[in-house]
């Protein structure tokens, strides 16, 4: 059976940024709700709040006093925020970023921030990242309760993260599809390795964006390490052409251990609780980490940073 459309408001100005929205969003699975050129985009997703299961948002579009309102008022939804990697989250609970050049990622990105929100509105006993009573100071009990039960009627009572639609795995796209996916999942673990060592929040977020994609897209393991291969081994070709040394670079296979880490964590909450019921009356242990607390990017090394720079490896 077909699932439902789910219904995203389009607060996005940028012409470009609209129309790649439009191109990498498949019909069917999503309506596009644009709010982006009205005069108050924040009273029009104000009004039609219950329409909407998701947002994407371009920084600038909502002003603080538009946002601080609208979350006095509960009316937080999962979003992408479409903008250059900057650390920390600064719009909504429920927020996944993701950078312009890094397009063909958004639909797997939508759905990372939507079972996010399932998983941590689902699951008051966790007290989110910073504790329930912080992260929803500003919501009412009833904006708590409408969106996780409208989306898990959308996407089944466990939602996106065990629910995932294999029509989009990686290994049912088009060839052509498939090409383009791949090169922006190179291009993301290019930006993950460039910031790891020198800006964690940029590095923690570039992480983030990788992993919800290749979950969602169900990448091979073995396509992880090739990429990662492949892109060490770039750095190391330029940094011989300059004359510079490459031992640091074996310290990035922490950038690899940490991707691993993250995808071991999701695939251990996308299983679903009879299974792990089953498995726990079999005592048989399923491999996970051994926190649940995804692993932070390395403080910075100096030299580390010194000889990249030189490289210019960020072409």
């Amino acid at each position: 059976m077909t699932q439902p459309a789910l219904t995203v408001a389009s607060l996005i100005r940028d012409e470009q940024l609209r129309l790649a929205c439009s191109t990498w969003l498949p019909q069917g699975r999503y309506e596009l709700m644009e709010l982006g050129l009205r005069q108050d985009p924040a009273s029009e997703l104000e009004r039609c709040w219950e329409q909407f299961d998701a947002v994407l948002l371009e920084p600038g579009v909502l002003s603080i006093e538009a946002f601080q309102r609208l979350r006095a008022q509960g009316r937080i939804l999962p979003a992408v925020v479409l903008g250059q990697l900057s650390g920390p989250m600064e719009y909504f609970q429920d927020e996944v970023h993701l950078p312009p050049d890094q397009m063909e990622q958004l639909s797997y990105s939508l759905d990372a921030a939507i079972s996010r929100c399932l998983r941590r509105r689902s699951s008051p006993e966790s007290g989110g990242e910073h504790g329930d009573s912080e992260s929803h100071a500003g919501e009412s009990d009833q904006s708590n309760w409408r969106l996780p039960h409208r989306l898990r009627e959308r996407l089944g009572y466990l939602g996106v993260f065990y629910k995932r639609d294999s029509s989009r795995f990686l290994r049912n796209l088009p060839a052509a599809e498939r090409k383009v996916l791949l090169r922006s999942l190179q291009r993301t673990y290019r930006d993950l390795l460039i910031s790891y060592f020198r800006d964690p929040a940029a590095a923690n977020q570039a992480l983030e964006s990788f992993v919800n994609t290749a979950f969602f897209s169900d990448l091979p393991i073995t396509k992880t390490v090739e990429i990662h291969v492949d892109m060490i081994d770039e750095f190391w070709k330029k940094l011989q052409l300059e004359g510079h040394k490459q031992d640091f670079l074996k310290d990035y296979r922490l950038a690899l251990m940490d991707v691993m880490a993250h995808l071991c964590e999701m695939y251990r909450r996308s299983l679903p609780p009879e299974a792990i019921i089953t498995s726990a009356s079999t005592s048989v242990a399923p491999a996970t980490p051994t926190s649940s607390a995804p692993s932070k990017a390395r403080s910075s090394d100096g030299l580390a940073v010194k000889a990249i720079t030189a490289s210019q490896v960020q072409s």
